[in-house]
């Protein structure tokens, strides 16, 4: 497979995780999902989740199974992101690679191509789902309002680099 093909998401959204609603997920076959954390759910200055995250969390919970899976290794600032929802949650995933998906995945008990990794970066979520044969969605980074003038460079780099690979990312109309 090519890396233009690697790194394309099967779903890109304009907006942060909050713009995947229930019905885009069942529209694209979804029972399950599996979250980054850092930048997608939460902003990587936040200690916890948002109130805003509660009702999304809960609205998709009934169409879809969800799991954390951080390449953030602290397993006390993940827990106090998952706990509040009682959300299952993977530490220290090392995305791209693919094994701590694969024990997601085991767990949800569905396949593959029935689970969204959702993430905001191309070179550790997309990458990592696309191997898997995963439904990959790129959102934009959920981003403190304070830090919002903050440029991403890296974010930058990497939509730069996969375009130069093939990847097409125009963000799709939900």
């Amino acid at each position: 497979m090519s890396w233009g093909k690697l790194l394309q998401p099967d779903l890109i959204l304009e907006s942060s995780i909050l713009s995947l609603t229930p019905e885009i997920i069942q529209r694209s076959g979804l029972r399950g999902l599996v979250l980054d954390v850092d930048e997608t759910l939460v902003p990587i200055t936040s200690a916890h989740a948002s109130e805003e995250l509660r009702p999304w969390v809960e609205a998709v919970q009934q169409v879809a199974k969800l799991w954390l899976v951080s390449n953030n290794i602290s397993e006390p600032r993940i827990k106090r992101i998952a706990d509040p929802f009682g959300l299952p949650y993977i530490t220290g995933a090392a995305k791209p690679s693919r094994r701590k998906l694969r024990r997601a995945l085991t767990e949800m008990n569905l396949p593959p191509e029935q689970v969204g990794m959702v993430g905001d970066r191309l070179f550790t979520d997309v990458l990592a789902g696309n191997r898997l044969g995963m439904f990959t969605i790129l959102v934009k980074p959920m981003v403190d309002p304070a830090e919002a003038v903050r440029s991403y460079p890296v974010h930058t780099f990497e939509v730069w680099l996969s375009q130069l690979l093939g990847a097409s990312l125009t963000p799709h109309k939900p």
